[in-house]
């Protein structure tokens, strides 16, 4: 369960991010922020590039973050759009690897909670580690 302010605090860590954004083609910035089981928070922004498919989401972009300075177990994620957009599917498979039931806040620009649930309920019978052994 996260405190009232610890959401505030990782909404506006996403917002923060946010700011940073490098989406001249969408236009649509995102911000990000992971919170990990040590309770260190990592944030990330879409960056996008003329080859669209090798842009990356600011979902993913905390992820691997936070996963690049030895963390792999996520308890919760924020995610900061214009209008409360939710994570798109690559973003939601990569949660489900490090946080199948963490919590996602979804938040307008306004930093107001849209949507509160986990990424189990975003991604419904996710393909997770498990289903790699024999």
């Amino acid at each position: 369960m996260l405190s009232d302010e610890l959401k505030e605090r990782l909404v506006q860590s996403a917002l923060d991010a946010q700011k940073w954004s490098y989406s001249p083609y969408s236009r649509y910035p995102v911000g990000a922020a992971v919170l990990t089981r040590s309770g260190r928070v990592y944030d990330g922004t879409n960056i996008e590039n003329a080859a669209y498919p090798v842009s990356i989401c600011a979902e993913r972009v905390a992820v691997f973050k936070a996963v690049s300075e030895g963390e792999h177990e996520i308890e919760a994620v924020a995610v900061v759009t214009r209008n409360g957009g939710a994570p798109c599917g690559s973003c939601r498979q990569v949660l489900a690897e490090f946080g199948l039931e963490a919590i996602v806040l979804i938040a307008d620009q306004a930093g107001e909670i849209r949507q509160e649930t986990t990424v189990s309920a975003l991604l419904p019978g996710a393909f997770t580690p498990d289903k790699l052994v024999e």
